[in-house]
């Protein structure tokens, strides 16, 4: 009987020892699988966090480049109101200029040379001038004579002109009408101005402007 309870217990004890030893073998895999997965987790967590961090440095690159391009684009458009606001300042500037001449009396050369531009541009065999009130007082016959012969000079052609019979015109400038009324070449300041205002703004522009733009360049 002895016999047989020491047999049951060294089979208990044996069981015991192998499920302690299973126990603890599956105890390391436990924590093996744990560390591993831990490692994996940490990995990628990190991996998650490196994509973030990119990702955030490449949107805010992106909105730095925004940032930047709307800043130059407003300087752009600042810079080129201010030069049209200058052109237009100096072209109102020249044309009070023009204005104010109507009281020279070498304004009469002036005239003559619109009034020659504007004949040979109507390029009729006759035509009548027209100016406003002030500047009719310079067109007499000895200025009309004048601009006869430079036109003959220029082109060959003789033009008979005479000073128009119909009223005055409001603005500074002549026109120039054939004598059967279907054609006629406007010379009036603002008429002119407008003919050459890109000239005239390409003038201004780079006489102002291009010189500065180089040096930033």
């Amino acid at each position: 009987m002895d016999s047989v309870e020491k047999e049951k217990a060294a089979l208990i004890s044996g069981i015991e020892t192998d499920a302690r030893t299973e126990e603890e073998k599956i105890i390391k895999e436990a924590e093996k699988q744990a560390a591993e997965k831990r490692k994996y987790s940490e990995k990628k967590i990190e991996s998650l966090l490196d994509d973030a961090r990119n990702k955030a440095e490449e949107q805010a690159e992106t909105v730095k480049r925004k940032i930047i391009s709307g800043a130059e684009l407003e300087v752009k458009r600042l810079s080129m109101r201010f030069q049209s606001a200058v052109i237009q300042d100096i072209m109102d500037r020249l044309e009070k200029k023009l204005n104010s001449m109507t009281g020279h009396a070498n304004y009469r050369a002036v005239l003559a040379n619109w009034i020659t531009e504007a004949a040979i541009g109507l390029g009729a065999e006759s035509a009548q001038i027209n100016a406003s009130k002030i500047e009719r007082t310079f067109i007499d016959d000895e200025l009309i004579s004048e601009v006869g012969a430079r036109i003959h000079t220029q082109t060959g052609r003789q033009l008979a002109l005479t000073l128009s019979d119909a009223q005055p015109l409001k603005s500074q400038g002549v026109v120039l009408t054939a004598a059967d009324g279907r054609t006629a070449f406007n010379n009036q300041v603002k008429t002119r101005m407008l003919r050459n205002q890109r000239e005239i703004q390409m003038l201004i522009y780079n006489t102002l402007f291009a010189g500065n733009r180089k040096e930033q360049i």
